[in-house]
């Protein structure tokens, strides 16, 4: 399932200053019936965004009006626990390309990739930059350049590269996930069988 292509990314973020955040507070496990990827979205951590009774917390900075934006900053080990795709599903649902934290669960981060989130590692002193920018003006916007693999802040110009796999870094800029990659490549592999003698 092909997705949208990552190049630049200018936004403003929404800051969880909360570590270890795990995939079952991201999606509880109570809402991985569905095997397709939409829907998920609303459920985004669930238990932390709504009371019981359905009501949203208004504390939460998902339900922060003040908030908006495609990056989603998170505190230090994101994405740890089960190795669930639907994590990464929901995330990407919401409507996030991009999550920032001074560490990834290496199978979050690999769904990520997998789907068109890009998961962009900084520095913990980067990161409490970040948080700290965007607690004292909600409007901060930070640059996400994937070709040059660098975030910037941009009323600073405070900037940090960051890694990321060339081979995930070609599908995200073309959009792809491993089987469009493989069908964009159809002719060469046939041009390879076919020259290769059994």
């Amino acid at each position: 399932m092909a997705y949208d292509k990552f190049n630049i990314l200018t936004s403003t973020a929404v800051p969880l200053p909360i570590e270890n955040v795990d995939t079952d507070q991201i999606i509880p496990a109570r809402f991985l019936k569905a095997t397709e990827r939409k829907g998920f979205g609303d459920n985004l951590f669930r238990d932390w965004r709504y009371h019981p009774d359905g009501t949203p917390k208004t504390e939460f900075p998902l339900n922060d009006q003040k908030y908006t934006g495609k990056i989603l900053v998170g505190g230090k080990n994101f994405g740890s626990g089960s190795s669930r795709e639907h994590a990464a599903w929901a995330v990407y649902d919401y409507g996030f390309r991009c999550v920032v934290s001074s560490f990834f669960a290496d199978i979050f981060r690999g769904n990520c990739l997998n789907i068109g989130v890009l998961p962009v590692q900084v520095s913990p002193e980067f990161l409490q930059k970040i948080f700290q920018a965007i607690e004292a003006d909600p409007t901060t916007v930070l640059e996400v350049n994937l070709p040059d693999q660098t975030i910037t802040l941009l009323s600073s110009g405070a900037q940090e590269r960051f890694d990321i796999n060339d081979y995930k870094k070609g599908n995200m800029l073309n959009g792809f996930d491993d089987i469009d990659y493989l069908l964009n490549i159809k002719q060469q592999i046939g041009d390879f069988a076919q020259d290769t003698p059994l």
